[in-house]
């Protein structure tokens, strides 16, 4: 199989499980409606968000879309287009060292994504699928990235829409022709993942079509109707299902040739197939400089793949048109689906994707094409905007003094098991039971006792006040006055504080 090779991609090949797990603050004076539904702004590096949402997201996210830059080399566009922007030299400069300064655009747009996907896959649930804009500057190394991060048996469709066409004055000579059209690549996170594919309302009236489809299939070769299957083709159904197919005269010989036919239905819905030209991919409503996605193209991704209570994330967010899609099928289907976005540029986050999401959730008023304004109702629903602090250890190893009982439960659970506690706040030392293991934290004066380190040791006033489990345990604590042999009695594993919690 190809494999894809570039300047930089050992240095990032294993970035994502380096950088550090960070916390997530919510700013409640830019977050909007009822905090409980559950939908995310994040604004920041996605590299970053994505480590921070690990711990409650990982393996429960249906559906992610991204529009990462084209890198077009365009150094106009407000999210710089060829991956050129401040933040994102610091990093390579700091991961890919001095042989990042001479990296090309392809090389840097690479090393952007790859630790990106590595973490993206790691939030898809196993029966999730990604959906990622590209065009044709990058499309063909984006299928090789992908092929490597997700598998290539994963990759199931190419999606075409329609790009904006462009006019001229006058007749002049140009190097090619315009491109009429992008890329939307879906790669599966497994063979589980299925499908509502989208249709089109089209009247077709009882019919009959020829019975053989390209290909050899040794079991699909049979005699019919005295006929075998054309040379480099096989019949469409095993013989079995013929013979039911003619008892019911469902197949049969076409009367001017003889070959054999099976009878189409009648119908008024067709499945669409990749060409998706019937959507434009930019909407232009919402003064997003060049455009931002088309909302109906979103609704068709999210609508294709999701149930009515998924979770959608889109890591770069730019205008917010995947939280508008979302609310609207929520509204029109009475649906219970989540957004996560993430953003990196803070003017963009705040006075764009937010602003944005705000007005689509409260109403907003346009501008009548004749003059005058018209009211557009909102959809409802609310979001917290989140933004980045500091990591959960400082740079000696200890936790920091910011982070709380449950910051660090989630952490350790994560980093124990690689599965994601429930939403619910935890109130318990007894975090969660994984594989007939239960881990427990003490932490933070989670039992009651609110001096310094109180509660926080583990004694045998303490293992007695703890919940109940039968099972292997393992307590993580700040030290332990418990003998081994007790330790081994009692069947606990103790692991200190911060010495013995996985940091990255």
């Amino acid at each position: 199989m190809p494999t894809l090779d570039w300047i930089g991609k050992k240095a990032v090949e294993n970035h994502h499980n380096e950088i550090p797990f960070r916390l997530l603050k919510c700013d409640n004076n830019l977050s909007v409606g009822d905090p409980e539904e559950g939908n995310l702004i994040v604004q920041g590096d996605n590299l970053h968000a994505l480590k921070a949402l690990l711990p409650y997201y990982a393996g429960k996210v249906k559906c992610i879309y991204i529009d990462p830059p084209y890198n077009t080399g365009n150094e106009k566009w407000i999210y710089n287009d060829n991956v050129n922007s401040p933040e994102i030299k610091r990093w390579l400069n700091e991961v890919v060292g001095r042989e990042g300064e001479d990296l090309s655009r392809h090389d840097k747009w690479l090393c952007m994504m790859y630790p990106r996907l590595q973490l993206l896959r790691r939030l898809l649930s196993e029966d999730g699928g990604i959906f990622i804009s590209v065009d044709y500057n990058e499309e063909s190394n984006c299928r090789l990235l992908l092929d490597e991060v997700f598998g290539s048996s994963n990759y199931r469709n190419t999606f075409v829409v329609s790009r904006v066409k462009k006019n001229i004055k006058e007749r002049e000579k140009v190097k090619s022709a315009n491109f009429g059209h992008n890329s939307i690549l879906f790669y599966s996170k497994s063979n589980r993942t299925l499908i509502d594919p989208p249709t089109k309302i089209q009247e077709k009236k009882v019919r009959w079509h020829a019975f053989d489809a390209p290909g050899i299939r040794p079991t699909m070769e049979y005699e019919l109707f005295g006929f075998k299957p054309p040379k480099n083709r096989h019949w469409m159904y095993s013989q079995n299902r013929a013979m039911e197919m003619i008892n019911k005269e469902l197949l049969r010989p076409n009367p001017r040739s003889g070959k054999p036919q099976y009878r189409l239905e009648e119908s008024n819905i067709t499945m669409l197939d990749t060409n998706w030209t019937d959507l434009q991919e930019a909407g232009f409503k919402w003064n997003f400089p060049n455009g931002e996605k088309n909302v109906e193209l979103i609704k068709r991704i999210v609508r294709m793949i999701s149930d009515r209570d998924s979770i959608i994330l889109d890591s770069f967010a730019g205008s917010g048109t995947t939280a508008h899609a979302v609310l609207d099928l929520n509204k029109k289907e009475g649906g219970n689906r989540k957004f996560i976005l993430v953003e990196l540029e803070e003017n963009i986050c705040k006075e764009v994707t937010a602003e944005r999401v705000k007005r689509v959730i409260s109403g907003y008023e346009v501008e009548k094409p004749k003059g005058g304004t018209e009211k557009v109702e909102g959809l409802g629903g609310g979001f917290r905007y989140c933004k980045l602090t500091k990591p959960l250890f400082d740079e000696f190893g200890n936790v920091n003094k910011e982070v709380k009982f449950e910051d660090l439960a989630r952490h350790i659970f994560f980093s124990e098991t690689g599965q994601p506690l429930p939403e619910k706040i935890i109130k318990s030392p007894l975090i969660g039971i994984y594989d007939n293991t239960a881990y427990y934290l003490l932490y933070n004066g989670i039992m009651g006792d609110k001096t310094i380190n109180g509660g926080n040791m583990l004694t045998s006033s303490i293992l007695k006040s703890l919940p109940k489990y039968s099972g292997q345990k393992i307590i993580f604590g700040e030290g332990t006055r418990l003998s081994l042999s007790r330790l081994r009695k009692e069947g606990i594993i103790f692991k200190q504080i911060p010495y013995e919690v996985k940091v990255t």
